[in-house]
């Protein structure tokens, strides 16, 4: 957005409101038929028998299976399930079933080798197993880095990591998937049983592979050879903090709104391989794109060292914190710190009244509140209330500085926004903060399809 026109506002259709549940009813229903595939090839009767152990190992091997398959289709970046879900939900469910997945994949690991023992030493047929039966070696790498991929996903463990040796050591979990294939169609009875399980465990691997070569490859270079991104100009923002201003080819026709995020590449050199996710920091719909970094990992530290001309490769557009559900109601915007820039970019766009937008700003000290004279402009143009809370955080889980933890969330919420509770919210900033900012919206009554997040989080 600049000083002197509101870029307009993009029509697009709004999501179906059927399409989440249309989704969730689809994952639901894979592990039904994956039940019914195992019921049909004698799955029941073992249970009674002297190879329930190994029955039992059979169907968490099934279950673990087709969780990580739907984990993949998760994180696909396929755009219908972007839109109907968004990436802070979808990054959610792959984190569920990724996690339950690999439970369950221990579980079958344990049980089959168990059942398999008969009584012998359980570990030794272990051994035998991997050493003599089709594909077990291979589903045994495989099996390792899933190990890794789950081990770095802990908190504990990504609190201690870079986000890009995070990202790339996450990468491993496709290469685990794809170990796995050969032992569950050379070795997995439940796998070519019968004509059904074949259909149905060739269309999944198909779907996951094509999506992952469909939408994590295909799309972003054809959209990329399309629209020729480079960066026009670096501008420094504040201490820390840097935009970056890109220009290409047919940007009108990018399908990205306000409040979205891509992930970039700048392809100057050492680094250019990982990619960082940055939301764009103005209204998009003109000649350029402009996304604001501030200083934070090997990534980001890099953007400030761009020159003019610099190729870029972007991913995206994702996320939902967008206005294609905004109808007209007044609107609440909470940004902490980086937060800013989605809602300053959505604050160009959504088509609100004059005095009916109010931006609360989180940040710890004066220094830190950036775009001053656009806030300026959006205050005195467009009538955009806007209000700074700065200073320390408070020593409990709040939304507030320390120097009015004294006030309750929801109260002060409802000072700050009068109207709130007929207000479309919109929040950005770290997990812990926008989860007390939501929980403050929808205690001063905002209804919870009416509060939309993005947390900077990974």
């Amino acid at each position: 957005m600049t000083a002197t026109a509101v870029p307009p506002v993009r029509e697009r259709s709004a999501t179906p409101r059927w399409w989440p549940g249309a989704g969730a009813s689809a994952a639901v229903l894979s592990l039904l038929i994956v039940t019914v595939l195992w019921a049909g090839n004698g799955g029941p009767a073992e249970l009674t028998g002297a190879g329930a152990i190994t029955a039992i190992g059979r169907l968490t091997g099934l279950y673990a299976s087709d969780l990580l398959l739907l984990q993949v289709l998760l994180m696909a970046r396929i755009p219908l399930v972007e839109r109907a879900f968004g990436q802070d939900r979808l990054a959610r469910w792959h984190r569920l079933t990724g996690f339950t997945s690999f439970w369950l994949m221990t579980l079958h690991i344990v049980t089959i080798t168990v059942g398999y023992a008969a009584g012998a030493n359980a570990l030794t047929t272990l051994w035998d197993l991997i050493w003599t039966y089709p594909g077990m070696l291979l589903a045994a790498a495989g099996t390792l880095a899933l190990v890794m991929a789950v081990v770095t996903s802990v908190r504990a463990a990504r609190r201690k990591l870079r986000y890009e040796s995070w990202h790339l050591l996450h990468l491993y979990a496709y290469l685990g998937v794809g170990l796995a294939l050969p032992h569950q169609i050379w070795a997995g009875a439940d796998f070519t049983g019968t004509a059904w399980a074949r259909a149905y465990w060739w269309t999944l691997y198909l779907a996951a592979a094509g999506a992952v070569l469909a939408y994590r490859i295909g799309l972003p270079v054809w959209r990329n050879r399309r629209h020729r991104l480079t960066v026009s100009r670096v501008v420094p923002e504040g201490p820390g903090l840097t935009s970056v201003y890109l220009t290409g080819e047919r940007l009108a026709e990018l399908p990205v709104r306000a409040g979205q995020f891509f992930h970039w590449r700048f392809l100057n050199g050492p680094g250019w391989t990982r990619s960082n996710p940055f939301s764009l920091s103005a209204t998009p719909g003109g000649d350029e794109l402009r996304i604001t970094v501030k200083s934070q990992g090997d990534g980001s530290s890099r953007v400030a060292a761009l020159r003019p001309g610099t190729r870029v490769f972007a991913e995206g557009p994702y996320g939902k914190l967008t206005g294609e559900s905004y109808a007209g109601e007044p609107v609440v915007l909470m940004a902490c710190g980086i937060g800013i820039t989605p809602l300053l970019s959505l604050l160009g766009e959504l088509p609100y009244r004059d005095g009916e937008a109010t931006l609360i700003y989180r940040a710890r000290g004066e220094e830190d509140l950036a775009f001053r004279g656009e806030l300026d402009w959006l205050a005195s143009r467009r009538g955009v209330r806007v209000v700074p809370l700065t200073g320390p955080r408070a020593g409990r889980a709040s939304w507030l500085p320390s120097s009015l933890a004294t006030h309750g969330d929801v109260e002060a919420l409802r000072r700050v926004a009068p109207h709130i509770a007929a207000s479309r919210v919109y929040i950005c900033g770290p997990e812990e903060w926008a989860g007390a900012a939501r929980a403050a919206a929808l205690d001063a009554g905002v209804r919870p399809e009416r509060v939309h997040t993005e947390l900077f989080a990974w």
